[in-house]
């Protein structure tokens, strides 16, 4: 049975910048996808400073994106389309979500989403009495929990706080975006992603050591926020700040590139990043640290290889052949394209919704 085509408002921390959050990608690709599957999409962002002198996509070219001031902005102006959206969805992150939250359940007669993607961490500021944008008091409120991270996590959202219907909707790669290019790779390992102390230790671990143990080769590490007390080595280049535009140039500047997760998210298991499925797609091989469920979306060893010290690291950049180093690529590139792509994504979030309209948890 086909999807009808749906009227979908969504609330999120941003898709017209990039810069610092791993969000923007995720809600380019999937409005893309929803709007060509035949979706009108209405994306409502607030204006903040930080992203309003950092957008590298001011005018998305699909759906339709508002930018509003504050709350009282965003409902004297969009009350009649959140009204009669046949889905609103609120991501995690937004500003004042609680109470954007709390006027998105009482104003929506469609199907209510929160889509989180940041679950552990989410989880972590629920305990603590954080509830910056979510309160335990909202879950329940929301007719669908689409959640960043899988595995047993969706089962606790359900039976600890409530939730209606938890569901996976992890990231995913645009491969009109991301693919294997022709040329020279002048990195032997690269790393990009938003400074975070706690993946700060693994980094160390992973990169930074390998490199001060292997002065010739040539490491980069990519991404805003980086304190300035860091001692980079020598043979490690920085750079503060990849547009996505560059993103599949960069990966493919790279023999290898390495993932590292969030201390929260590899303690939940089940928590692909987007870099993942970026550097897949892109064909480049990738490292990976560990975390439970990472072998349901890649075969280890086949499709990617797993570190868990600076030895293993170097042995890999060292050692491993280039015929094998490109079979690895090109296998993880496959399963991507054939599982994780945006379009898939947009797919089963229909799937989804036409799931939580027949629970009739939904007002009428």
């Amino acid at each position: 049975m086909s999807t009808p085509c749906l009227d979908i408002a969504i609330l999120g921390l941003s898709i017209t910048s990039s810069w610092g959050n791993g969000h923007a990608t995720t809600y380019r690709g999937l409005v893309r996808a929803l709007v060509e599957r035949g979706h009108a999409v209405l994306f409502l962002e607030r204006d903040v400073p930080w992203y309003a002198t950092q957008r590298d996509l001011p005018e998305p070219p699909y759906g339709r994106t508002e930018l509003y001031t504050s709350l009282a902005d965003l409902q004297d102006r969009f009350t009649p389309a959140i009204q009669h959206a046949d889905v609103v969805m609120v991501g995690s992150y937004v500003p004042e979500g609680v109470a954007v939250g709390t006027w998105v359940t009482q104003t929506a007669t469609g199907v209510t989403v929160f889509y989180d993607i940041d679950t552990p961490v989410t989880l972590g500021k629920l305990r603590s009495g954080d509830h910056a944008y979510l309160s335990p008091a909202l879950i329940p409120r929301y007719a669908l929990y689409l959640s960043f991270t899988g595995g047993p996590i969706l089962k606790h959202l359900e039976r600890s706080y409530g939730a209606a219907m938890a569901r996976p909707l992890y990231c995913s790669v645009d491969p009109q975006f991301y693919y294997p290019e022709e040329g020279d790779r002048p990195y032997d390992l690269g790393y990009m992603g938003t400074y975070s102390a706690d993946r700060q230790v693994t980094l160390d671990s992973l990169l930074l050591e390998p490199a001060q143990h292997w002065p010739q080769g040539r490491f980069v590490v990519a991404g805003p926020q980086y304190p300035a007390s860091i001692p980079w080595p020598d043979n490690v280049e920085r750079i503060d700040h990849i547009p996505p535009t560059a993103h599949c140039g960069f990966y493919n500047a790279q023999r290898f590139t390495l993932n590292i997760t969030r201390e929260e998210m590899r303690q939940a298991g089940f928590a692909p990043s987007v870099r993942l499925f970026e550097a897949a797609a892109c064909a480049t091989p990738i490292i990976s640290d560990y975390w439970p469920g990472l072998e349901t979306f890649f075969t280890l060893g086949s499709d990617l290889l797993v570190s868990r010290s600076a030895t293993e690291t170097l042995r890999y950049l060292r050692e491993l052949p280039p015929e094998a180093r490109c079979a690895l690529g090109l296998r993880a590139r496959e399963r991507v394209l054939a599982e994780h792509t945006a379009a898939h994504r947009a797919e089963i979030f229909e799937e989804y919704v036409l799931e939580a309209r027949a629970t009739r948890r939904v007002r009428p």
